[in-house]
């Protein structure tokens, strides 16, 4: 092998553009033969087989479900709990109240206040809840 023979291996290698060159196509014929011999022998079996392999089917499926199932979440429930709790009860109180006025200015078609949301007082109510719930949340997860 010559250096000339190296780079031309080389920059055939490294270049984007490859020659292709086609293959003959096959005999569609022969094909065609080879695969209703090869159907005729997958019918036999498969009536013999089919009954089996469904039931087989089946099992994988249920073990599959079982495999699948994922534990439950515990911290929105916790949250929730604490957001009830006596640590919490201001906070759930001022969003409670500043629900009732936001709902009652929307449904009143007379209301000319300001345009008010609730959003300052959900995120102090979340951020009690998610404090109390930290602590009880870390005890279960160990």
């Amino acid at each position: 092998m010559g250096i000339a023979d190296f780079f031309s291996d080389l920059m055939s290698s490294v270049s984007f553009v490859q020659d292709v060159h086609a293959e003959a196509p096959a005999d569609e014929e022969e094909d065609k033969e080879e695969g209703e011999e090869e159907e005729s022998k997958d019918d036999a079996e498969g009536e013999e087989g089919g009954a089996e392999e469904e039931e087989e089917e089946e099992e994988e499926e249920e073990e599959e479900e079982e495999e699948e199932e994922e534990p439950v979440d515990p911290k929105p429930i916790l949250e929730e709990e604490c957001a009830r709790s006596s640590g919490c009860i201001g906070y759930k109180h001022h969003y409670d109240e500043c629900v009732e006025r936001v709902t009652a200015a929307s449904e009143d078609p007379d209301h000319k206040g300001p345009k008010e949301d609730c959003v300052e007082e959900f995120f102090h109510l979340q951020h009690c809840a998610t404090q109390c719930a930290a602590g009880k949340l870390f005890k279960q997860l160990k």
